[in-house]
């Protein structure tokens, strides 16, 4: 399918795309920081649609037992290991702290949500090998490229 978004892109193809391309298709398991039970918030939606789609959801909210039907953990450093794939719904101020824990937690991609940035995150993925995305919503970009879960 990817080659038929190219194609209608007229062959451009960013390095974010191939990078986002990539994660969505190497990854089975989405481990959601900031997830919510609120339904009509993004951080509950996204990975509604991604776990639709065939992604596993490992929620993290500290107020939260289950979210999505599945377990949730109070911090990323509770998550069982491997993490893999990060996804963070919580402000961008609180990336950094985000990035260095999900370092510490084995973490091997990192994305931000839609209206997320930082570059201090952003150093810290690069300086410890993640992949890394930011300010981009997996929703979006997975309708975009029309996958489903590896």
């Amino acid at each position: 399918m990817a080659t038929n978004w190219r194609r209608a892109y007229g062959g451009c193809v960013t390095d974010t795309d191939r990078l986002v391309e990539r994660i969505l298709t190497s990854y089975d398991t989405i481990t959601v920081v900031g997830a919510s039970r609120n339904v009509t918030k993004a951080a509950h939606t996204v990975p509604a649609h991604m776990q639709r789609h065939g992604w596993r959801i490992v929620p993290v909210n500290p107020h939260a037992d289950t979210i999505l039907g599945a377990v949730v953990y109070r911090a990323l450093g509770d998550v069982p290991r491997p993490v893999g794939l990060v996804d963070v719904f919580r402000p961008s101020d609180q990336a950094a702290d985000i990035a260095r824990q999900a370092v510490a937690a084995g973490a091997t991609a990192l994305w931000l949500q839609l209206g997320i940035v930082s570059a201090e995150a952003r150093d810290i993925a690069a300086r410890a090998g993640l992949l890394y995305v930011e300010d981009r919503c997996l929703v979006i970009e997975q309708r975009r490229l029309g996958l489903t879960a590896p």
